[in-house]
């Protein structure tokens, strides 16, 4: 382990991950996958027929492997893609992070593409291929004394010539996109005495720094000047000083304007209403993916091209009993001058946010997007595979959409259904922070739709999928950096709604 604490360790390390596109495997790639669907015919190069396959166990299933060494010493690992008519990037991407796994000890591994997806987009194959084994070798390994996992260097894809001007560019698209979900998933797994609201904020200004973003850092005393009432509650138990950090992206002639809004709880215990020591509380370091998965998608905008203005808000702190903590009962003067009066604590996400949403509106983005591990409630209803979306407007609501199919972070649309903002009702203050016993998720949706007022809006609850629970296709256990990658496909196609 480092004496140097580094937050993103991930980050210089996807930089230096080599990627190429040759005619025939070569260089340090002693391990050879090869794409096998479940009914077609095998690949020359595996050397076994689809009856041997069988009965050694493999169908091709998406994501299944089969290791074979050869007698030189090098290694051939057959990699299922599933049915081949439902052969699509995201198979390509579970197989190519189930290859990367499967060869855990090796630092370079080669991929064979061939007729399994000759009906795919050949930049897409490249992309899904780079990110499924860089994200599936993903391992967070900053606090470790030792370590036995072998960091990938190389990805070759071997391909006929014609194709591979599309794999090249397809391929380094997904090097800069998996960059952004291993730096998510870092700053996930990242213990919050470590990455505390003030630490955020100087690895914020490091980041734009080296790629080209605008940072400003609002510390204490500038959230109280601002009237940032909601972020600062939240922060009353804290030992550390909140932060509220906007990162601007500013491309030449860029016309379009998109907001994101970042949740970085740095960790939730649930201040004065206490959290129960169970595993839910083990996590909640991780009260900050929505923040972590707004500064990586920021932090490869540039190199992607992204053609439109995007400014990242970013509201930071923890939430921890104290004398000074916040109680039940208390009244939140915000941003935008709507008091809430607080009835729960560990309803803190959206106090902070509304500060952040109201910045946004305030600088005329023509939309913004936030993302939070917000509710519970959101989990129980959708599972740990998705995120819930809600919206005011349609418009952003299909981008949303279609940048969650592109990126394969699986999002349902929920109802923002307006007959439940009475529950929201205060006898004291504008509004409360909770509503009734049901629809959690829909009424914390709701009271975050009050702060967007017209602006076209939408909301990811990615409560579920901030981590997995399992390993499976590219996805290793623990902190997902869910929204990274779905976060740069909606900025690079965004257009006013």
């Amino acid at each position: 382990m480092s004496s140097t604490f580094d937050p993103v360790p991930s980050e210089a390390a996807v930089r230096a991950v080599s990627v190429e596109v040759v005619e025939a495997p070569q260089g340090d790639a002693t391990v050879l996958g090869i794409l096998v669907d479940k009914s077609g015919d095998v690949p020359a190069g595996v050397g076994l027929s689809r009856e041997s396959l069988k009965r050694a166990g493999f169908s091709g299933n998406t994501g299944q492997t089969l290791t074979l060494p050869r007698q030189d010493g090098s290694t051939v690992i057959a990699v299922g893609v599933g049915e081949p008519e439902k052969v699509d990037a995201a198979a390509v991407r579970d197989a190519a992070g189930a290859l990367a796994r499967a060869a855990s000890h090796d630092a370079a591994v080669a991929v064979a593409i061939g007729e399994e997806t000759s009906g795919l987009d050949a930049a897409l194959v490249g992309q899904a291929i780079v990110e499924g084994a860089v994200l599936g070798r993903y391992r967070y390994e900053e606090l470790r004394s030792s370590s036995e996992v072998t960091a990938l260097t190389a990805v070759t894809i071997v391909a006929a010539s014609e194709l591979h001007e599309a794999l090249r560019t397809g391929a380094d698209r997904g090097r800069s996109l998996a960059r952004a979900t291993s730096v998510a998933r870092d700053l996930s797994n990242a213990p919050g005495s470590l990455l505390t609201a003030p630490a955020f904020g100087d690895l914020a200004t490091r980041i734009a720094s080296e790629t080209g973003l605008g940072i400003e850092v609002l510390d204490k005393a500038a959230l109280e000047e601002l009237g940032c009432g909601g972020l600062l509650g939240v922060n009353r138990g804290s030992a550390d000083e909140p932060r509220m950090i906007k990162v601007s992206y500013r491309p030449e002639g860029a016309t379009a304007h998109l907001g994101l809004v970042g949740k970085g709880i740095m960790y939730d215990s649930g201040g004065i209403s206490l959290k129960p020591s169970n595993s839910s509380h083990q996590q909640m370091k991780m009260d900050m993916t929505g923040a972590g998965a707004v500064l990586a998608a920021m932090s490869v905008m540039a190199e992607l091209g992204v053609p439109v203005n995007v400014t990242g808000y970013l509201a930071c702190t923890d939430n921890m009993p104290s004398s000074h903590a916040q109680k039940l009962g208390d009244v939140a003067v915000t941003r935008s001058g709507r008091t809430i009066e607080v009835l729960n604590t560990d309803a803190e996400g959206r106090l902070v946010m509304v500060d952040a949403i109201a910045l946004a509106v305030e600088d005329e983005v023509d939309a913004v997007v936030d993302i939070a591990t917000l509710t519970g409630a959101c989990l129980m209803a959708l599972g740990p595979l998705s995120a819930g979306v809600f919206a005011n407007d349609d418009g952003i609501l299909a981008q949303v959409k279609a940048a969650a199919e592109t990126s394969d972070e699986s999002v349902w649309h929920l109802p923002l259904d307006r007959r439940y903002r009475k529950l929201l009702d205060s006898e004291i203050a504008d509004v409360k922070n909770i509503g009734g016993d049901s629809g959690g998720a829909i009424t914390a949706a709701l009271f975050l739709a009050e702060w967007a007022g017209e602006t076209p809006w939408a909301h990811l609850d990615i409560a579920g999928p901030m981590r997995w629970e399992s390993t499976e296709g590219y996805r290793p256990k623990g902190a997902s950096g869910f929204g990274a990658r779905l976060l740069v496909e909606l900025a690079q196609g965004f257009t006013k709604p």
